[in-house]
């Protein structure tokens, strides 16, 4: 079949994969490289005024590969800041630009404009996020406060484990150069001046919701508004994510979509509804400005995060072609949007957010587009709507069930059933009480929306801890390969964007996909990037060499093996079968004992969390060998043990290289 007229929702993905592409390199590419993608594009151009319309498509598929390389590359360079090349201790001098919560449940703040001891500003990273422990828990900061504070500050650090998530890259793209934590009183230097005005307006308005609502209803009515999560307890998030309701806390594809048709709805029939208005007045074009307008609003007030950014795209998209009497929901409209997003925040297509957001709203335009060319309904028309939620929440959790298993390790089993209980009061309640009472806020009457969206949030609460606390409720599956995700896909992509019955072949890819999925392997050892912990496979499980360090290695390493025990149990493991026979690794915890440790052969493989003193016969893995290769996966083998590091992944790139100015005796 002809697929012109069809071809431009492949840009983005010829475009996705170029970006791919350059988060995939080992190493930074250097400047003739990019002139020669440059040159090439331009010579793909000339080209196609030349070629027939056959190749013209192939040339156009290479030369947005090429684009989509160097978008990444000017956005990575463009990015670029000085990053923390030692471990600081000492005092940290900066302004408050944004606040939230750990995966400890730790008060965290951003700061900018930082001043650290003995550092000229060429050297200091512009931003630095610090979590509040111990004496500090009981600081209240505030947006545009100046505040100091005596700070454990590090690089970001790297993988938990070699083909891991990369922090350091995403701290690379949300400017942050160093993070760390404090244990002493934060005090305030100088109070918040000028400027800072929408994240002023939005900590105030969530602390006025949560005023008027409070406890955890209040938490997520100010994170649903307002975007500031930190008020949400840790209880409470982990009961959404495990019943697949989190997407709800967060201000993305659902809420703006909402928001924005409440609106669109709204002023539609309010001027229907007014004698002359509807013949005289073109109020689809109207409402749909004034939805955009509103939409353009919540997403400066949430703070403009990616995610956000993401969604508000997405709407301005459909809107505009509604002024554009375009239809708004095609492939046409998602294929502009993620244009639009990859072009101006490349790195976002590396993350879960951007790969769910737009794995759903595909799912759901092609579904609904094909129900509606059919002409297929179901039932009388009163159960119409009851069927869309229905059939919406099941393709839009078809669609993103395998991307979020891959990222988190986990599958909601009972996930459809806490989206029919929970979605439907979303949009028929909670956000249009929310519009309402930020137009009443001014007034000083929006206790009374509050009070109508609250039952309906307590309620969300209640199914995501029901749900959350069945037998079963959570699943856990292996971490893929790297190659899994990109065959599911560009196959699900080839059935949906092709025409005709060869897209139907895409299944081959999404069937290739779940095989590599289901024989993935788990290292047999795994090493922290610290030496602090290490993990050795079992027939029961990973054993883990401590039960308390190094926390958040022990809970990714275990998510990514599909093990649903904690590092307790963990650790339990390695009580009962460390030092036995064909035990392919030691761990030595401690100053004292990594200088008191010389019993080892040249065979044998020990791991210390501190630089032992004396040349040992053995492979000696310690912090001063594992600075230069992160964390390690270990593979046993007919002749022994092979290692592979984290930077053998990731490779030497800008946001994992050291900055020049680098003193380790810094302090």
């Amino acid at each position: 079949m002809d697929q012109r007229g069809h071809l431009f929702a492949w840009v983005p993905v010829m475009l996705a994969c170029g970006i791919a592409l350059y988060f995939g390199l080992k190493a930074e590419p250097p400047l003739w490289v990019y002139a020669a993608l440059a040159g090439g594009i331009g010579a793909a151009l000339v080209v196609l005024r030349a070629v027939g319309a056959g190749l013209a498509p192939v040339i156009w598929a290479v030369a947005l590969v090429a684009v989509g390389v160097c978008i990444a590359a000017v956005r990575a360079h463009g990015v670029a800041d000085a990053k923390l090349g030692w471990r600081y201790y000492g005092p940290v001098e900066g302004r408050v630009v944004d606040i939230d919560r750990s995966s400890s449940d730790a008060l965290r703040v951003t700061l900018d404009r930082v001043v650290l001891r003995n550092m000229g500003p060429d050297i200091t990273p512009g931003r630095v996020r610090v979590s509040f422990h111990g004496a500090a828990e009981g600081a209240d900061p505030r947006p545009g406060e100046t505040l100091i504070l005596t700070a454990h500050l590090s690089p970001p650090a790297g993988p938990v484990e070699p083909g891991g998530f990369d922090f350091q890259r995403h701290a690379w793209f949300k400017g942050l150069g160093a993070v760390g934590y404090t244990r002493t009183p934060v005090l305030l230097l100088e109070p918040a001046a000028g400027g800072q005005v929408l994240f002023k307006t939005r900590m105030a308005l969530s602390d006025r919701i949560q005023a008027q609502m409070p406890g955890e209803a209040g938490a997520f009515a100010a994170a649903i508004m307002t975007g500031d999560r930190s008020g949400m307890g840790q209880e409470t998030l982990t009961a959404l994510r495990v019943s697949n309701l989190a997407h709800l806390l967060a201000i993305s594809g659902l809420h703006m979509g909402l928001l924005a048709g409440f609106v669109f709805a709204a002023l539609r029939l309010g001027m229907a509804a007014l004698p002359g208005w509807g013949l005289r007045l073109p109020t689809k074009k109207i409402a749909a400005v004034g939805a955009l307008l509103a939409a353009a609003g919540y997403l400066a007030l949430s703070g403009g995060n990616v995610a956000t950014e993401r969604a508000f795209v997405m709407v301005a998209v459909m809107l505009l072609a509604v002024l554009a009497d375009r239809r708004a929901l095609s492939l046409r409209a998602v294929a502009l949007a993620a244009c639009i997003i990859l072009v101006l925040r490349p790195e976002a297509l590396m993350g879960p957010g951007f790969q769910m957001s737009f794995a759903a709203t595909t799912a759901l335009v092609a579904v609904f587009g094909a129900l509606r060319d059919r002409d297929w309904r179901v039932g009388p028309k009163w159960m119409r709507p009851v069927w869309a939620v229905v059939m919406s929440s099941f393709v839009a959790g078809l669609a993103t069930a395998p991307i979020a298993a891959a990222h988190f390790n986990q599958i909601a089993h009972y996930g459809l059933v806490a989206n029919l209980m929970s979605v439907p009061l979303m949009g028929m309640l909670v956000m249009p009480m929310a519009v309402l009472a930020g137009l009443l806020m001014p007034l000083g009457l929006e206790g009374l929306a509050l009070g109508v969206m609250q039952p309906a949030l307590e309620w969300i609460l209640g199914v995501a801890h029901w749900v959350s606390g069945l037998d079963g409720a959570r699943g856990t599956v292996v971490r893929p390969g790297p190659w899994v995700l990109p065959l599911l896909s560009l196959g699900a992509l080839f059935v949906v964007l092709w025409q005709g019955r060869a897209r139907f072949s895409g299944a081959v890819p999404v069937a290739a996909a779940f095989v590599l999925w289901s024989e993935a392997e788990r290292p047999d050892i795994l090493v922290s990037d610290t030496g602090s912990l290490v993990g050795v496979m079992t027939p029961e499980g990973r054993a883990l060499s401590t039960g308390r360090a190094s926390g958040f290695v022990a809970m990714n390493w275990l998510e990514n093996d599909g093990d649903p025990a904690d590092q307790e149990g963990a650790f339990a493991r390695w009580t009962q079968v460390a030092g036995g026979a064909g035990w392919p690794i030691t761990a030595v915890r401690g100053k004292r004992a990594a200088e008191e440790f010389t019993d080892c052969a040249p065979k044998d493989w020990v791991v210390f969390n501190n630089v032992p003193r004396a040349e040992l016969p053995c492979r000696a893995i310690h912090p001063g060998t594992l600075k230069d290769t992160g964390a390690l996966a270990i593979w046993r083998e007919k002749d022994g043990l092979r290692a592979v590091s984290a930077r053998d992944m990731t490779g030497a790139r800008l946001w994992n290289i050291d900055r020049p100015g680098r003193s380790d005796s810094r302090q």
